[in-house]
């Protein structure tokens, strides 16, 4: 059997890091297993659902380089629940429900007060058919409830192990509200079925939906999918994450300058027996891919241990590997020997934009001793420059001088970068040229 999995975002909000986890198991499973990954939009709430939530979505997944075999979006299938629901109907598992949310928070309260549990006592099902005109007369629209079968339901759960539930301990679920608009459950089910998942992995908020869903797929004799139920991803203080309030949102770390690898090998290996390391590609991340690596503890996202790991990919990285970033910083013409050069120094990807201008823009005197600089540029060697110029030069600067160690060294660094550190000046010396070192030296703006 052929693995499918699929990814399914609300377009209400961004997608944070906890969503982005999700998205990215699902995806190396499937790329591990040689199957499907999809891409499906859950946007059958028409006054939270947004086109630009839905564009982030696909851009924040493009971003981290998760693409998707087939995209779907439900508001296109609202035809297919509307069949699903007149077969649930007529099967008798779909019914109808006439009590007002008042109603039932003043039933759930009284069942609390009685230590009893508030699941629904199907009263509407008792109505008499002269009680259901009354309400119509009054009204009222009902609400859809499917009839869960009061059986056990068990499932191999791929992160939880053996799960089970019992319907007889849940209200049946609302699959349809009084304005006719439908909930997530059914929809999902109907996808699934129709898209042929072989496997939902989704968070462990949804475990108590299993149960219900389970006895859907069998209600409109579709296979039923295997489970996998991930925890919640916290933060580093154990709170939640929740994408309307921006907490740790994938458009935040971009903005950041996080290199999408350096989350994805976050994500990957957060709640596994995997140490967390800098991995360069997706398809590394798959090869190690496996369900019995993860545990049952809630992982908690470390945006300092993130940037950690930022810093230690981008210094391992190859021009190739850079080459993109560079040019959406606007140094397309950053070659492999700056990037060798400056890598090792950077602390993000962006850094790499202030010493490209460094060795090729302008820059303002920045020593007090224009006089031993001014010495210093008179013996500047000619061009060409190599690795062994930097030597050749301040060997002379100091015979001519006397100065030596942090005295010799210490003026010429600010003079040529403007900077107490960075990369050895032997390497940058070439990158920034006579003509710019010279101008440097002699206290001009070059």
């Amino acid at each position: 059997m052929s693995v499918i999995v699929r990814f399914a975002p609300s377009p209400t909000g961004l997608l944070h890091v906890g969503n982005a986890r999700v998205a990215l198991i699902n995806w190396l499973f499937a790329r591990k297993s040689g199957g499907s990954f999809v891409l499906r939009l859950d946007d059958t709430d028409p006054d939270r659902s947004r086109v630009e939530y839905a564009e982030a979505i696909e851009a924040d997944l493009r971003w981290l380089g998760l693409s998707w075999d087939r995209l779907e979006r439900q508001s296109a299938r609202l035809d297919r629940y509307q069949a699903a629901a007149e077969r649930l109907k007529q099967s008798g598992r779909l019914y109808p429900c006439w009590e007002t949310s008042e109603e039932l928070e003043i039933r759930r309260k009284l069942a609390l007060s009685r230590g009893r549990p508030p699941v629904y006592d199907r009263a509407s099902l008792r109505l008499t058919e002269a009680e259901i005109a009354a309400r119509e007369a009054e009204g009222r629209r009902p609400h859809w409830r499917f009839k869960l079968d009061h059986a056990e339901v068990r499932w191999d759960d791929l992160v939880r192990g053996a799960c089970h539930g019992h319907g007889e301990h849940l209200s049946d679920p609302v699959l349809i509200r009084a304005d006719g608009s439908f909930l997530y459950t059914l929809p999902s089910v109907v996808d699934d079925i129709d898209f042929g998942i072989t496997h939902v992995v989704r968070g462990e908020d949804h475990v108590t939906n299993t149960v219900a869903q389970i006895q859907i797929f069998e209600a409109l004799g579709g296979p039923v999918p295997g489970f996998a139920h991930l925890p919640l991803l916290t933060d580093a203080g154990g709170a939640g994450l929740s994408k309307r309030l921006g907490s740790g949102s994938l458009a935040d770390l971009r903005a950041r300058g996080i290199e999408p690898m350096a989350l994805n090998a976050l994500l990957a290996r957060l709640g596994t027996s995997d140490a967390v390391a800098v991995q360069h590609d997706l398809a590394g991340l798959a090869a190690e891919f496996g369900w019995d690596k993860f545990g049952r503890g809630s992982p908690k996202f470390d945006l300092a241990l993130l940037e950690r790991l930022d810093s230690r990919l981008v210094h391992e990285m190859s021009f190739a590997e850079a080459r993109e970033s560079l040019t959406e910083l606007g140094l397309s013409e950053a070659d492999e020997a700056f990037w060798l050069v400056v890598r090792g120094n950077l602390t993000r990807m962006a850094d790499a934009a202030e010493w490209w201008a460094i060795c090729r823009a302008e820059l303002a005197p920045a020593t007090e001793e224009v006089e031993f600089t001014r010495a210093a540029a008179a013996l500047l060697p000619p061009e060409p420059w190599d690795l062994s110029s930097w030597s050749v030069w301040t060997e002379a600067v100091k015979q001519a001088t006397g100065r030596k160690g942090k005295a010799l060294f210490h003026p010429l660094r600010l003079a040529l970068t403007g900077r107490e550190n960075g990369p050895e000046l032997k390497t940058l010396l070439p990158l920034i040229g006579r003509a710019r070192a010279l101008a440097r030296l002699e206290g001009r703006v070059a």
